[in-house]
């Protein structure tokens, strides 16, 4: 692109060099002269439109070979920026279907709007597959700025979720601006797939919570009203609003709260939290244990049994939490 401008600035100098030369040379009007410039240049080829001098003549040559040479090769820039784009574009699509084509376990994100983008920011900095449904011309650029998986339609479609990978996948989240927009995205992503984990986004309108859940969602998230807790919590309880954040978020103290699957084989699957010795050998607390069927235990003691299937809830180090993640 900057050859072509540089091209077109002086393009517009030899016109200006043609014109005013001619003026100079014949003494002939601007516009006469202006003339006789354009179809030397592009070669046209109408003929003289005044008579002209030896030294016309001359001047004429010069700006033919300064004038044709400077078209050709602006029409060349111009048809290479063309294919080269268009090919560029159709090459980044079938590497984008064959990589989402490839997907499996990940997540469906349907709305890349605010909300959207937090979610996947967050997921791409985890390292979590996701792809993202967007019909935003506007948005899909700046998707393609990112570099993040993305495809391109109506996420309520069927045929974009199958796409997407909806049976593959291992959650979708649907974050569009509406209510009803959601509704029909949950139905057509329940329909394709009765197992998929679907979170879905309510605006706070009454009744909307029901309706998403009677659509088929697993879990509704009203964003203004976590929002307005947040808020509150932070007025009421500061220290403990702080403390949650530097958990969850990690800050000056380092520490992290993370959840860890227990595998059929792991080093302390089968064993009680004491004989486990997570805190002597990586300095961790356990803040709970969740079943396999959903049973939460909170502050489990030192007896409670580690068993397969099972997440533990941690506190601290990120570190030390990703030491012990390579044994459960």
């Amino acid at each position: 692109m900057p050859n072509i401008l540089t091209a077109l600035l002086m393009l517009l100098g030899v016109i200006s060099f043609g014109t005013f030369g001619y003026m100079l040379i014949e003494e002939s009007s601007f516009i006469d002269s202006l003339f006789m410039t354009m179809i030397t240049i592009t070669t046209i080829g109408y003929g003289e439109i005044f008579p002209l001098s030896t030294q016309g003549r001359i001047f004429t040559m010069v700006l033919i070979v300064l004038g044709v040479g400077l078209i050709m090769f602006l029409f060349t820039r111009i048809t290479e920026e063309v294919v080269e784009g268009n090919l560029r574009t159709m090459y980044g699509r079938l590497s984008m279907k064959k990589k989402v084509e490839g997907l499996k376990d990940h997540y469906i994100i349907c709305g890349f709007g605010r909300i959207g983008k937090v979610i996947c920011n967050l997921l791409n900095e985890a390292g979590t597959p996701f792809v993202v449904i967007e019909s935003n011309p506007v948005v899909i650029h700046e998707l393609t700025e990112l570099g993040y998986l993305f495809l391109e339609g109506e996420a309520a479609n069927d045929d974009i979720l199958l796409k997407a990978g909806v049976k593959q996948a291992k959650g979708l989240v649907s974050v569009v601006s509406s209510n009803a927009d959601n509704v029909y995205i949950t139905l057509s992503a329940r329909g394709l797939n009765s197992e998929l984990y679907i979170m879905a986004r309510s605006t706070g309108t009454e009744g909307g919570e029901t309706k998403l859940l009677r659509a088929g969602a697993s879990q509704v998230i009203s964003p203004y009203y976590i929002g307005a807790c947040r808020m509150a919590q932070h007025i009421l309880r500061p220290t403990v609003t702080d403390f949650i954040d530097l958990t969850i978020h990690g800050g000056e103290l380092g520490l992290r709260m993370e959840e860890l699957a227990i595998s059929d084989h792991g080093k302390i699957v089968n064993k009680s939290l004491m004989d486990s010795n997570i805190r002597r050998d990586f300095n961790l607390i356990v803040v709970a244990i969740k079943r396999r069927h959903g049973e939460m235990l909170f502050n489990p003691n030192p007896g409670s049994m580690i068993m397969p299937n099972d997440t533990l809830i941690v506190l601290g180090d990120y570190s030390m939490i990703k030491a012990l993640e390579k044994i459960v």
